[in-house]
Parts: C-alpha cells; structure tokens; sequence
C-alpha cells in the first residue's frame, strides 16, 4: 500500500519550502489535503511528483511549486472569499478552503465539475462550491470576491472576470507568451486592476482565457 502521507510530507520539504514559501497555512494545507484523491484514479501514483498532472486535454492539476507560490503571493486571509477558476478535480479549491472563509469553484467541464464537488464532500470540504459553467464569465452571482485564482494560464483575463473583485482585491495568474510563462497578482485599485510579476511558471491556457487572433488572409 502507498503511504501518501510520506509523499506528502516529502512533497512539502523538497517542492514546497524550498521554493520560499514559508507561510503556515500553505504549508498546513499542503500536509493536510490529500493530493491523490484530487487526480485521475489512474494517476494517484504520480500525485506528488514536482510537475504538472494531466486531467483532461490542456488542463492540469498545477504543480506544487506553482501553486504554493500562486497561494504564497496572494496571501489569503481567513476572512476573505475566493474564485477558484479552472478548478479541475478539486485540489485547488480543497487547499484554499482551509485558508480562505469560503470558494466558489468554477469548472467548464461537466464531468469534472460533478467529481470534484462529489471528492470534495467526501473530504469535508464544507466552504466550497463547485459551479459548472464556462470560465471566462467567472462566477459573478456570488461576487465579488477578495481574491481570484486561475488554474492555469492566461494570455489575457477578460473584462467580466476583472470585474468580479473586489476594490483593494488580487487576482493571480500565470501569463504565457509563447512558450515561457510568468505569474503575476494584479491589484485592483479605483477599479483598474494593475500587475505585478511574481515569479516564472508555466501551464497551459485556460478556455476563453487565449487572445482572439485575427485572421489575415
């Protein structure tokens, strides 16, 4: 039998605090939330590896690093409410649940939308919400919120996403140009959204998060 809790802990000490994330909460949710009951059932062995695990074509579970570093520059607080976008089988969103007062998760496809609220409530996971729906329009009937995540990259973050946070709210994202990428928290301030780079990482982009290219003929 594997002993997740062993890769768990190994994830943290080699994946995580090296990468100078040192904030306590990210660091409990990361021994607490087991990892492998968030990817596909044929992949748990590759659960705690230091890269990216493949849910379905062009999404993924983001890699430890990522998304400790993601949680690490947007400093959640625990009274605050956050947009989980892209939340895939429900990692994300099971991680920041322990940092944040509640998530709403937005997932685009239907069938892992219905597992991740399903794993979720299996957890205990009771301040979440996954909601089905297309990720580019957020979830704006629950807005707005502190704090907005993708997992995932972004070539641009549309208008209606922006617009559900807060005044004095953060949004992270990873922005890919080509084939490098950077993370970046935007700040919104007087209702324009700012950015700032955080650290180089790397994943693929999000549906409805692409720039619509025109096509010259």
């Amino acid at each position: 039998m594997t002993d997740f809790a062993a890769r768990r802990t190994m994830m943290v000490d080699t994946q995580v605090r090296p990468s100078d994330v040192t904030k306590y909460t990210i660091i409990d949710a990361m021994l607490s939330i087991p990892r492998e009951a968030y990817v596909p059932s044929a992949k748990r062995e590759a659960a705690y590896v230091g890269e990216h695990v493949a849910l379905a074509p062009g999404r993924v579970v983001l890699d430890p690093r990522t998304l400790a570093k993601l949680l690490d520059a947007l400093d959640i607080q625990p009274v605050e409410a956050v947009l989980d976008l892209g939340c895939g089988l429900g990692y994300s969103t099971a991680v920041i649940a322990r940092m944040a007062e509640a998530v709403v998760a937005v997932e685009e496809d239907a069938a892992l939308a219905a597992e991740a609220q399903a794993t979720l409530s299996e957890q205990g996971v009771d301040n979440a919400a996954v909601i089905s729906g297309k990720l580019a329009e957020g979830a704006a009937k629950a807005g707005p919120y502190d704090v907005i995540v993708l997992q995932g990259a972004a070539e641009q973050v549309p208008e209606a996403v922006l617009a559900q946070l807060k005044e004095g709210g953060r949004i992270g994202a990873i922005f890919m140009e080509g084939a490098l990428g950077v993370a970046r928290i935007g700040y919104k301030i007087d209702g324009v959204v700012t950015w700032r780079q955080a650290f180089n990482a790397s994943a693929p982009v999000l549906p409805g998060f692409a720039t619509h290219r025109a096509f010259a003929l």
